[in-house]
């Protein structure tokens, strides 16, 4: 009966899509304030309506409810309750659900923190917002329904894809979702500002705390997933270049580029015309990731169906809103004229070409995950690209990107000087040599892959330090303290980059590995360290058998730590997982893997000695808190300056 409601709660949701939909926009159309106004309490009730069914299919996951096709396919008794509940969203059905409940949610908040918005605008924001939901709940209830029944319940489940059990993989998905979703919000803004004729420093205002949000729910969802492959699939590596990877990166790079160039809108009421068209293209990827992890049409290890159905309605989805809302922009763009003008050298100029980097370097990992595809259906070819082309052809523009970013940030607006902008960076140029020399003389055979990437880091963090100092104008730490959380948020980000960037060369240029076979008793010394296997015993877990090793780890005859890899196997879906063992240090971690037992005797056991991994996560939470830092800057968090009443419409004349 459960499921019965959730299915009923999810059509009526999908009725009030539509309303919600047609209604407003035409009360924005006429000006009738009743019919705008009805679009606030229809998005609450979406959010609600979505919400009871999302708890409906969580109550059928937790109580085992075998009837249900989704939860016998996904779910086991003898699961634990946390991978219970994250098989919720671990399958496509349930991961849409979770898709259009943030999508309402978002709609919600909006509907909830919209009082300063003009009645018009608003109706049309939330009236697109609807028009992306109705297209996804359409999805679901005629390609993906969740709450179908089984005509005879079996007594126990299949159990969620082993590699789905983990708490990484339990927090990616929502928090990646979240920003896939987010950006919603900013093609509605966009969508809503082509048809209202009107693009300002006010728009701008608006549009950056959605499009804030959604880069830090994306930026800690792609951490949480490099994380997850670090740790639990026993590569070692942290990022892969894998097509489901690149699906989120893309968005996150185009993200990244609409925040700044809002900032230009927003203070000149310059690039509106390419403001608007990457508030469209970034929610356009977000609708090519869920392509391309949905339709099968690549192969991923990370893809949740390979169904060419489903796959043609996405198709035509992506058609429809990214589609029409280019053949809109197409129309409306060319009168959308920018007021400030600005030299190349100023801010403006840095945050330009900040732009282009990104958005270049987006294409980049577009063609390289599309083009097998390409290729396959034009010429029949079936290619792979991977890492090295990632590597050449995306890194030069994220070490340009490097170089720029701490002189365009104090760069002034309008027209500025570069040498007298380096100059109050003197100090971190200095210090950024000294840490280049110093990674230069402990590097082993002098590696330039550690040195560029540690300089390149080190100037990003001294550089954001250096701006902050400048800010300051010299007055001391009562200035510093009374600094603009926004600035502070900037700078905090800026440095986590630098700091991922650290972290991703000094670990690719000084990693070590070694792979052997070890007795029970043998020691091996692997990069300063002595590793013993001491024991290999079989354990039985809630729903899977475990071979686990004991492994200690000394240095210079102290102990340091004692590690148990596993090698586990799940009995319902007969299928292994490989749990690496990881002492995670600041600087370096020890991470060792068992393999399988060996005729001759022994274990396999593979091991590393990784510097400075932490750090590659460690910058992406700085970069996700100075993302929050800047949310919680009241101008920004309220649209402050969106108070003021304007009657300057740029562009074509409102209707």
């Amino acid at each position: 009966m459960i499921a019965e409601f959730g299915h009923f709660a999810l059509i009526l949701a999908f009725a009030v899509s539509l309303y919600q939909m047609i209604v407003p926009m035409i009360g924005a159309s006429r000006g009738w304030t009743a019919w705008m106004d009805s679009a606030r309490p229809a998005a609450m009730a979406q959010f609600l309506l979505t919400g009871l069914s999302f708890c409906a299919l969580t109550v059928a996951f937790v109580t085992s409810d075998f009837s249900l096709k989704l939860v016998y396919e996904n779910s086991h008794t003898a699961k634990p309750m946390l991978y219970k509940i994250s098989g919720v969203w671990g399958n496509h059905e349930g991961s849409m659900l979770l898709w259009v409940l943030i999508l309402a949610l978002f709609g919600a908040a909006a509907a909830a923190w919209s009082g300063n918005l003009p009645p018009a605008l608003r109706a049309r924001v939330l009236a697109v917002q609807a028009a992306i939901g109705a297209a996804f709940y359409a999805f679901i209830i005629f390609t993906s329904n969740p709450f179908l029944r089984m005509e005879v319940p079996p007594f126990d489940g299949r159990d969620l894809n082993p590699l789905l059990q983990d708490v990484g993989l339990a927090l990616h998905p929502p928090f990646l979702y979240l920003g896939y979703v987010g950006l919603s919000m900013s093609f509605s803004f966009a969508v809503a500002a082509l048809i209202e004729g009107r693009v300002d420093a006010a728009w701008a205002r608006w549009v950056r705390p959605w499009t804030l949000a959604a880069w830090v729910f994306l930026t800690i969802g792609i951490a949480l997933g490099s994380w997850w492959a670090y740790y639990e699939l026993g590569w070692g590596g942290f990022w892969f270049w894998d097509p489901v990877e690149n699906a989120s990166f893309m968005p996150w790079l185009l993200a990244a580029a609409l925040l700044h160039s809002a900032i230009v809108v927003e203070k000149r009421e310059a690039l509106k015309s390419w403001t608007i068209l990457l508030s469209i293209m970034a929610f356009g990827f977000s609708l090519i990731g869920t392509f391309i992890v949905r339709s099968g049409v690549i192969t991923s290890v990370h893809s949740f169906a390979s169904d060419p159905e489903r796959g043609v309605f996405i198709l035509a989805i992506l058609a429809v809103f990214t589609g029409g809302a280019l053949m809109l922009y197409s129309a409306r763009a060319a009168a959308m004229t920018a007021k400030g003008v600005f030299s190349p050298v100023s801010r403006e100029g840095a945050l330009v070409l900040n732009n282009v980097l990104l958005a270049v370097a987006c294409f980049v990992v577009f063609v390289g995950t599309i083009w097998p595809l390409v290729a396959e259906m034009f010429w029949g070819d079936k290619l792979s690209v991977g890492a090295p082309f990632f590597n050449k052809a995306f890194t030069p523009f994220m070490i340009v990107l490097a170089i720029v970013l701490p002189v365009g940030a104090i760069m002034p607006w309008k027209r500025g000087n570069i040498t007298r902008a380096v100059m109050p960076l003197r100090g971190a140029l200095a210090l950024t040599a000294a840490v280049m020399l110093l990674v230069f003389a402990v590097s082993t055979g002098h590696s330039p892959l550690a040195v560029i990437g540690a300089g390149l880091g080190s100037w990003m963090i001294f550089g954001a330090a250096a701006e902050l100092i400048h800010r300051t104008g010299g007055s001391g730490l009562s200035r510093l303290a009374r600094l603009p959380r926004a600035d502070w948020g900037k700078a905090v980000a800026h440095a986590g980059l630098g700091v991922t960037f650290i972290g991703v060369s000094l670990l690719m240029a000084w990693e070590t590995e070694d792979i052997r076979v070890a007795q029970i008793g043998d020691s091996f010394e692997k990069g300063g360290y002595t590793i013993t296997l001491r024991a290999v015993d079989e354990i039985k877990g809630p729903n899977y058998l475990s071979t686990m090793a004991t492994m200690d780890v000394a240095k210079n005859g102290r102990h340091v730590a004692t590690l148990h890899p596993e090698k586990r196997v799940y009995p319902v879906q007969a299928m292994p997982t490989t749990e690496a063992a990881i002492d995670n240090g600041t600087f370096r971690d020890v991470y060792v893997v068992i393999g399988d037992a060996q005729p001759g005797g022994g274990w396999a056991i593979r091991s590393y000695i990784k510097p400075f991994a932490n750090w590659i996560w460690a910058g992406s939470a700085l970069m996700a808190l100075g993302g929050l830092i800047s949310l919680s800057d009241r101008r920004y968090r309220v649209a402050a300056g969106a108070r003021r009443q304007t009657k300057r419409a740029v562009g074509v004349p409102a209707e």
